[in-house]
């Protein structure tokens, strides 16, 4: 982590007040509020933590709902992978893929996919214009000039405010060491009881097995039968762990990795590959693929959602999903791949039939986006790009032990069609004042009673990571770097400090000390 002070920091454009947008879930015209800032470039270190207090971006756009104002309150959401049994819905579509994969059989009935996030981002929806515009204003090249000549002047005489910073990054990586030995280092095989089917009610708990009612009946009969528990090879009640020894292995549920990478037979009548590719036009793998996956994505935008062609051009689709301010980072303790925004292509018998959209960072996995081919609907590939996902954090964090948790998006528990994401469990909510994760179980009864809820049950408990000292907010202007208690001496226009006052208090005190805030 320390290694990261090298890179150069996040630099952003705050847009002050609130935009207000049709929501592309209840379909208000304007009910949808957000607030959000133009991200030229950005650590992967400063998104992570953004995230966490509630943000995510769309493209370059980085946009946080105004919980308490806007018509379907956004709520991050996590699930814990390292935890992660897959429900009978689940493990149909993994086993409904490698019955295609195997056979070529197409399952009938009806398709029920849960696609992450197939939808746009509503804070953005459709406003391409804005987008374009904030391009142009936005010019990274001018920006990156500045601020090296900035960070040229300022290497001779910062050398001491270098050593903190040093002495800083230390600190933060040995609190981030700690964090991340919360969760096992090898936990791929989770031997606990699966939960049953999806179900409405999200709050109940799981159901016994018909299977395991019968058995437990059996037993209990054959040792009213026979209280010495000797009887057919039962043993007394008093020796648990015991019973049914020659069955209990193979009554353990498989893991997720089981049940994906089960084998195929060598005459299988088709290979799917999933390749992981950084988004960038300087990787050759991205940029040979870019034409294919272009196609597919304008294919489901006009299938799926019925979006019109000038709607899903190229420009739109490289600016949402090939454009990405993280910078490409990498670690000793990190992932193999690296940190940073990358497309996980499902390749089937030599085409691309899905794209996953995906941010690694620090301490998870982030879904993005997923587009997919319409003619292969029927298996499911919302849900089986999902539990890939998962299966894929998991593997990452053998790598990086800090890496153990894999980011949804938001859940919207007023949108029936978006709380299927609660049912990928164990999965928590993040407090939208407190900032702190919450098991979803314990969300559950409090948003059936209100839209928007306080997750966080302590009264007293209040946002820790808020901006104390907004002086120390770090200021991008005429190609220098500087304080904000500095940089608001020489301003005369009131509106500015509210507008920062904004900003400091919207990403916390962390990510203002690290973040750079442009200011014309």
């Amino acid at each position: 982590m320390a290694a990261w002070a090298t890179l150069s920091p996040s630099i952003v454009e705050y847009f002050e007040g609130e935009d207000f947008y049709r929501c592309g879930y209840c379909k208000n015209e304007s009910g949808s509020r957000s607030n959000g800032m133009w991200a030229h470039s950005m650590t992967v270190r400063d998104y992570q933590d953004l995230i966490d207090r509630g943000w995510r971006r769309s493209g370059k756009y980085v946009y946080k709902p105004v919980m308490n104002q806007t018509c379907c309150p956004q709520y991050t959401i996590r699930c814990r992978p390292l935890h992660f049994q897959p429900s009978k819905s689940h493990k149909k579509v993994l086993k409904k893929m490698l019955k295609f994969l195997a056979k070529g059989e197409i399952s009938k009935g009806n398709c029920e996919d849960e696609p992450m996030d197939s939808t746009m981002d509503d804070a953005v929806a459709g406003d391409f214009a804005l987008i374009n515009k904030l391009d142009i204003r936005c010019d990274l090249k001018t920006l990156s000039d500045d601020l090296k000549e900035s960070f040229e002047s300022e290497d001779m005489k910062g050398k001491n405010s270098k050593k903190d910073e040093s002495s800083e990054l230390i600190q933060s990586q040995d609190v981030e060491q700690k964090l991340g030995s919360g969760e096992p280092s090898h936990l791929v095989k989770v031997h606990t009881v699966p939960k049953p089917g999806k179900g409405a009610d999200l709050s109940k708990p799981p159901c016994r097995k018909a299977k395991e009612i019968r058995k437990e009946r059996k037993r209990l009969k054959l040792m009213q039968q026979n209280p010495a528990g000797e009887l057919e090879g039962f043993q007394a009640q008093s020796q648990p762990p015991s019973l049914f020894p020659p069955k209990a292995k193979s009554n353990q549920p498989k893991s997720l990795e089981d049940l994906i990478l089960e084998s195929l037979p060598e005459d299988a009548s088709h290979k799917l590959e999933v390749r992981l590719v950084p988004v960038s036009f300087e990787d050759p793998e991205f940029k040979s693929s870019f034409s294919q996956s272009f196609s597919l994505y304008v294919k489901y935008q006009m299938a799926i959602h019925q979006d019109p062609p000038d709607e899903c051009g190229k420009t739109e689709f490289t600016r949402f999903l090939c454009s990405s301010p993280l910078e490409a980072e990498n670690s000793h303790n990190g992932p193999d791949c690296g940190y940073g925004s990358f497309h996980q292509q499902y390749w089937l018998d030599g085409k691309i039939i899905a794209v996953g959209v995906i941010d690694i960072l620090p301490y998870c996995v982030s879904s993005v986006y997923l587009y997919y081919d319409p003619d292969y609907s029927f298996l499911s590939l919302g849900v089986y790009s999902a539990l890939r996902e998962i299966a894929f954090t998991r593997q990452l964090h053998e790598k990086a032990s800090q890496l153990s948790y894999y980011y949804m998006g938001f859940y919207i528990h007023s949108c029936p069609k978006m709380k299927y994401k609660g049912q990928y469990r164990p999965s928590d909510l993040l407090c939208p004042e407190t900032y702190v994760w919450v098991p979803i179980e314990q969300c559950l009864p409090s948003l059936e009673n209100s839209k928007y809820c306080r997750f966080n049950q302590d009264p007293e408990a209040v946002d820790e990571g808020r901006c104390k000292e907004p002086d120390r907010l770090q200021v991008f202007h005429k190609k220098a770097i500087m304080p904000y208690g500095v940089y608001k001496k020489h301003q005369k226009d009131p509106s500015e400090e509210a507008s920062v006052l904004q900003y400091a208090s919207l990403v916390g005190q962390a990510c203002s000390e690290r973040m750079l805030l442009f200011r014309n």
